[in-house]
């Protein structure tokens, strides 16, 4: 089990520490509700962590077939609800794979195990999660 501990500083500001690696992040309250934008949202953490999900996922599958990924870049957004309570509704991702990575014959597979990441399991099913891969020539 991994265990992270959290303090609040106040000012919508919070400081998460990770046990295992003793790696410290921070996180603002997005500007829209009072945050002053100085770094990632709790919510963008986790759309965050679902497009680095995806990439390490996609990245071990590929090393056990002896495909490379290396170069592989993944944008994240992320749309939250206009109505209470304020929650993700969508996460859209959009997956670059650098040209004559993935053979052809492999893409459908490589796209299946995209939608596997651990993360991905573990939003609720309302959230939409459209992926778009692109093959770069």
């Amino acid at each position: 089990m991994t265990t992270m501990h959290i303090t609040y500083e106040g000012n919508n500001k919070a400081t998460l520490f990770h046990e295992d690696s003793g790696v410290t992040v921070f996180t603002d309250a997005p500007k829209d509700i009072g945050g002053d934008g100085s770094s990632f949202s709790p919510t963008d953490l986790i759309a965050a962590a679902l497009a680095s999900c995806i990439g390490t996922t996609m990245g071990m599958f590929g090393a056990r077939h002896e495909v490379d990924l290396s170069g592989l870049q993944i944008d994240v957004s992320k749309e939250m609800s206009k109505d209470t309570p304020r929650r993700i509704i969508r996460i859209p991702v959009t997956i670059r794979i650098p040209s004559g990575r993935i053979p052809n014959d492999q893409r459908e597979l490589f796209e299946r195990v995209a939608h596997t990441c651990p993360v991905t399991k573990s939003l609720h099913p309302d959230i939409e999660v459209p992926v778009e891969f692109i093959y770069e020539n």
